[in-house]
């Protein structure tokens, strides 16, 4: 079990953005590896490449609204400032719950 880390790419405090998940990771109990901001693939698809666990961010200001749900739909996201917790979809028949 591991943690992916991403910062958004235009992060203004991307020193500070990689404290604040190195940190979370250490309290949550995580080996943490960094997604690639290069990558020709998403984030959501590196996720699911990876077999990540969980995705923390430093606040889910770095994500936007469509691609917190698609990571959603494979891992578990942690924000470290306001510290928050969204659990994976699940699906049951079809239905998200």
């Amino acid at each position: 079990m591991y943690a992916l880390g991403w910062i958004d790419p235009t992060s203004p405090t991307p020193e500070w953005d990689s404290a604040q998940v190195r940190r979370l990771a250490r309290r949550l109990g995580y080996p943490l590896h960094w997604a690639d901001s290069d990558s020709v693939l998403g984030l959501a698809e590196q996720v699911e490449s990876s077999g990540a666990d969980v995705v923390l961010l430093p606040s889910s200001a770095h994500v936007d609204a469509v691609t917190l749900d698609r990571v959603m739909a494979v891992a578990d996201v942690e924000c470290a400032a306001p510290r928050a917790s969204f659990g994976r979809w699940t699906s049951m028949g079809g239905v998200r719950r």
